[in-house]
């Protein structure tokens, strides 16, 4: 439960950082940036393997690539969906669940593993 927790802290400071790196993100406070997370989080878990499966044929054909967009799609519909969340377009929510990614991941790794039994 404490990984489940931390990890979502991790995804929401780095909602936060995003508008220091991009401006087209815009996101209004901590308490936003924790529900943009967790909405986040849900879309990634239910509906991004839906979008995966329909248009792998697609994704096969650009060699992945279109991951980018689907990526970028969940990120636009969490920013569609919030009050206090915004992208400036469908273009830099790509662009933006890039770099979020990339953000929360350099975050991570920071962190020290308690992974218990080591």
């Amino acid at each position: 439960m404490t990984r489940i927790l931390v990890r979502w802290a991790i995804n929401a400071l780095a909602l936060l950082a995003l508008p220091y790196v991009l401006t087209a993100v815009q996101i209004s406070g901590f308490g936003t940036a924790l529900i943009a997370a967790l909405v986040l989080g849900l879309l990634n878990t239910l509906v991004r393997p839906i979008l995966v499966v329909l248009t792998l044929p697609v994704t096969i054909l650009t060699l992945g690539l279109f991951i980018l967009v689907i990526n970028g799609l969940t990120f636009w519909l969490a920013a569609r969906f919030l009050d206090g969340f915004s992208v400036a377009g469908f273009g830099w929510a790509i662009i933006a669940a890039v770099v979020y990614s990339l953000i929360s991941w350099a975050i991570s790794a920071l962190l020290p593993d308690h992974t218990p039994g080591k």
